[in-house]
């Protein structure tokens, strides 16, 4: 399959996860050229090496060829297989860097995919393991993917820089994914969250839940932040702690926000009421943003459009983020595919920022790994 198809070339370090898993998908080889050539430390970082050789696992008969220097890497797709797979990921990112990529792969696979993933759950940099699992799980779902063994399971919490978090994945496969309309983002019923310590004081957790509620409680009535210490070997190999907040609206669209400590032994310690306050107001933020996907999974609704049958699948969006106007590009030049963007400003029924509703046809993508019953 993939050698027929023509391989794009790129040059640069930036959206290393988007080229290789769009090349996944679509067989199609890709060159990335210059990979931090002029840096002092050129070539990939640990974090990505690590990457790809995650992808090197969960397919067969991937070609991946780097040069000495790192500067270079090229990577013709082998075919998803899926199955029961452990990885230990770099503690520079966090397991959300490799996960948001995994949920992209995930549907389809030969065979259902049951990953352990070990490292960092919880960091500043990438959408921490509570949060994928309270919006993009939900978010898979009006996709069609769904059963039992869907689930993302936090066994240990693991904080920067030592890491030693774990966490399990498993998805079902899927042939065909279904269109999606989801253009009412409906109104705030009720918010949700999870205030995490390890290794400090249990009390840390509820001195946050004080201070988001302090903020929160004028927006809504319904809040319920749960506490998490975990303790022991299940509480990884550095101390730190942090809040993960989901407003859910009625039409079962989930908007989140998070914010966690600094690392120990990097930057001025964080008050945990500066952080509950905070990330409140991060929450509100993404409430006035709104759209019926939250900034974090705008990437990956649009992906899973693309993907659906050659129907018409249409998404109501906050103000895109950086991130996903690249991803739209890539989409572009990996599957042949224009999104038509509508912008809708804020107005009697919309309320918040404006809003970008998007629509496409679906290539028809099926998956031609997935075995037989």
């Amino acid at each position: 399959m993939a050698t027929q198809a023509h391989s794009l070339s790129y040059a640069g370090c930036n959206f290393l996860r988007q080229r290789l898993v769009l090349s996944t998908l679509s067989g199609r080889p890709v060159k990335i050229r210059k990979i931090r050539s002029r840096d002092d430390n050129p070539g990939l970082r640990d974090f990505e090496a690590s990457f790809i050789r995650l992808l090197d696992k969960i397919t067969n008969g991937s070609r991946i060829e780097i040069n000495q220097t790192g500067t270079t890497l090229y990577y013709q797709p082998g075919l998803l297989c899926g199955g029961s797979v452990e990885h230990d990921c770099s503690v520079l990112r966090g397991i959300g860097y490799y996960l948001e990529s995994l949920l992209c792969l995930a549907p389809f696979m030969k065979h259902p995919l049951k990953i352990v993933l070990r490292g960092v759950t919880n960091d500043q940099v990438d959408p921490s393991v509570d949060v994928l699992k309270a919006t993009a799980l939900p978010l898979l779902k009006q996709f069609g993917i769904d059963d039992e063994s869907f689930e993302l399971k936090i066994v240990r919490r693991g904080m920067p820089p030592g890491g030693g978090g774990e966490v399990i994945f498993s998805c079902p496969v899927r042939k065909v994914l279904k269109p999606i309309q989801l253009t009412d983002p409906g109104k705030i019923k009720r918010i949700r969250g999870m205030a995490y310590s390890v290794r400090v004081s249990p009390q840390m957790a509820n001195r946050i839940v004080d201070s988001a509620r302090s903020i929160l409680n004028k927006f809504i009535p319904d809040i319920y932040i749960y506490t998490d210490h975990m303790k022991g070997v299940n509480s990884g190999k550095s101390p730190g702690f942090g809040l993960s907040l989901v407003a859910e609206t009625t039409s079962g669209t989930f908007l989140s926000a998070e914010l966690a400590s600094n690392p120990q032994g990097q930057g001025a310690a964080v008050l945990p009421e500066d952080l509950g306050r905070n990330c409140a107001r991060l929450l509100l933020e993404e409430i006035y943003r709104g759209g019926c996907v939250d900034s974090t999974n705008q990437s990956l609704a649009l992906l899973l459009m693309t993907l659906g049958q050659q129907d018409v699948s249409k998404v109501l969006l906050g103000p895109l983020s950086p991130y996903t106007i690249e991803f739209l590009r890539h989409l572009k030049s990996f599957f042949q595919i224009m999104f038509k963007i509508e912008t809708k400003p804020c107005g009697e029924e919309l309320k918040g920022g404006d809003k970008v509703l998007m629509t496409c046809v679906g290539i028809g993508f099926s998956n031609l790994s997935k075995t037989l019953k």
